[in-house]
């Protein structure tokens, strides 16, 4: 059987010229599925009877109206869809729900036909994807049955990277989103908590799991994440998107960002030498597309790793088993819920204190650059090997994706190459919250540049639909202070699309002073016959953000017309009078970062 190729653009195209049809499209895919079993991707395949309905849902519909129209995808098997079993990965926690998560549900009626339920590690605890009971067996890799999948969402990942679906929900506790994308070759985005409604999902920390997409291209991603990230009022963890992470993909320019990686005495390849190769050339990738490496401290990262699984928070997977009779479960697992069980709440705050410590040391960190840059696992394993050490090694394979949650970061997973046994690398990019569309546009970038096949299929990687060297309409905006790069309120210019154009001076005629009140501290910059050349930033910034980023200035400063020294009038920051009152007058410096250094 030929190679379809499953990205959501290429059946769409097939539908629309008539070549396929979304019957043909599912009979094909559960043909496929029958090639792949002792993969142990599915806890439940469902039959052609099944899927009926959902077919016979888009007759009256079309491309137009439902955006995932004949799409099929595939649902981690602690995800409720109605009708349908939910085993956890435990056959004794089985239930049947009335009606569909709330993210299958949007997902469905954009058009998406859900084929089955997936593997995973029971109750989502792991990174491995072994750690399922012996009737569904341990996942294996799309590349080589001897090498584990990643886990949890361990079904999810393999489905996509055989081409069985075009894209799968997974969830995101630990990490479960991203290492099964760097082991099977996938985009995996793990997006902002509470954006994709958790209402429906068994949970594995409740306050900190997220719903994950796995995806063959980052076009596709950005797809089922903009119909997936609907506000979910009875999720109690949900969190509406902010205006700044909507319709943002793929606006980047040919420029210079930046971007920053632990220290080298902190990165940890556990003796593999060729996952340390694969790594720096992810970073000499992204340095040859404009990238400015920075090396920061992560030990605020790792001290917040360790508190997931050396903390109270284990106490919260006790709270989501509670119920469920431990002999029901994988040792392992009864192994992880019987640690911190001597944990008083008094615990719980000090762990809470260290971890919102850790959140006030990285919170300028994640301002400052455009994305951090880690692997997604240090090194891989065969399924012998964890089998053998379940919990050292997965605990290895956490050491860069721990923390995300806990720190309250958007991330994804994305590949960027191959070691010598044929298995892929992949590399994270990761930032603050609601910074999804901004890393999917820097991940798209690292994607049409590298060009790497399509998971686990001879399958190449196409062009994508985002415009990565232009965004439409755009506007010249000049900024002064708090807001030239690496300083700490630039990511409102980032995280819109902004890009930087040039570093230059005012016009002679111009007065800087320093404003009363923060932080952050601000400059107020005056038209003033007698003043002087004042250092500025060119900006280009999208036309369409532009409101979102002008309803964010305080007051004294808005923005008005500022003379570049070339004799240009361009759009900037000026400050109104009354703002000077208490303000103190810098202009001899000449420059806002220069009389932050002397003051």
């Amino acid at each position: 059987m030929s190679q379809q190729n499953m990205t959501i653009a290429a059946l769409q195209q097939a539908y629309q010229t008539g070549d396929l049809s979304p019957k043909q499209v599912i009979e094909n895919a559960l043909e496929r599925c029958q090639q792949y079993l002792d993969h142990n991707i599915w806890i439940e395949l469902f039959s052609m009877e099944q899927l009926q309905p959902y077919l016979d849902a888009l007759e009256n519909s079309s491309i137009e109206e439902k955006p995932l129209f004949g799409i099929p995808f595939a649902i981690k098997d602690n995800i409720e869809l109605a009708g349908f079993p939910v085993t956890a990965g435990c056959e004794a926690y089985t239930y049947t729900p009335d009606k569909s998560a709330f993210v299958v549900q949007q997902l469905i009626d954009a058009g998406a036909i859900p084929l089955g339920k997936t593997n995973l590690d029971q109750f989502a605890t792991g990174l491995v994807g072994v750690r399922s009971p012996e009737k569904w067996g341990p996942c294996h890799n799309s590349f080589d049955k001897d090498y584990i999948s990643g886990g949890s969402s361990s079904g999810s990942a393999v489905a996509v990277a055989l081409g069985l679906v075009s894209f799968s929900l997974g969830t995101d506790t630990a990490g479960s989103g991203r290492v099964p994308a760097a082991f099977n070759n996938l985009i995996g985005l793990k997006p902002t908590r509470g954006l994709l409604s958790t209402d429906g999902v068994v949970p594995a920390c409740r306050s900190l799991d997220c719903v994950s997409i796995f995806s063959l291209t980052t076009d596709d991603a950005n797809t089922v994440f903009n119909v997936a990230a609907e506000f979910d009022a009875n999720d109690a963890f949900a969190r509406p998107n902010l205006d700044t992470n909507k319709g943002n993909y793929g606006q980047l320019a040919e420029s210079t960002f930046s971007f920053a990686v632990p220290k080298p005495d902190q990165l940890n390849f556990f003796g593999d030498a060729e996952y340390a190769e694969q790594f720096e050339q992810a970073v000499k990738h992204l340095e040859s597309l404009g990238g400015e490496k920075h090396f920061i401290d992560f030990e605020p990262f790792f001290t917040a790793a360790r508190l997931l699984y050396e903390g109270p928070w284990v106490a919260e997977r006790r709270v989501a088993t509670e119920g469920v009779n431990r002999q029901a479960m994988l040792q392992v697992i009864q192994d992880i819920l019987a640690t911190q069980e001597d944990a008083r709440a008094d615990d719980l705050f000090k762990a809470e204190y260290k971890l919102q410590a850790c959140r006030q040391q990285v919170r300028d960190v994640l301002q400052s650059y455009d994305f951090i840059l880690t692997p997604t696992a240090g090194t891989t394993y065969t399924i012998e090997q964890v089998q053998a050490d379940p919990i050292k090694l997965n605990s290895n394979l956490g050491h860069y994706t721990n923390f995300m949650n806990l720190l309250d970061c958007s991330a994804i997973a994305v590949p960027t190459g191959f070691i010598s046994s044929g298995l892929p690398f992949g590399v994270t990019l990761f930032s603050r919250a609601f910074s999804d569309a901004r890393l999917l546009s820097y991940a798209n970038l690292m994607q049409q540049t590298l060009r790497l096949p399509l998971g686990a299929m001879d399958v190449a990687c196409p062009d994508s639909s985002a415009a990565i060297s232009s965004c439409g309409d755009r506007i010249t905006v000049a900024v002064c202070g708090a807001h030239l790069q690496g300083q700490p309120l630039n990511y409102q210019l980032t995280e819109r699309g902004g890009v930087f154009l040039e570093k230059t001076v005012t016009a002679n005629t111009y007065k800087l002073y320093a404003l009363a009140g923060g932080p952050p501290k601000r400059p107020g910059l005056v038209r003033d016959e007698s003043g002087s050349e004042i250092e500025m930033e060119l900006w280009s910034l999208p036309t369409a953000t532009l409101g979102s980023f002008l309803a964010g200035i305080a007051a004294p400063l808005g923005l008005g017309k500022l003379e570049v020294k070339d004799g240009r009038w361009v759009t900037g920051f000026i400050c109104e009078s009354y703002g000077l009152e208490q303000a103190t007058d810098i202009t001899s410096f000449r420059s806002w970062r220069k009389y932050l250094l002397n003051k």
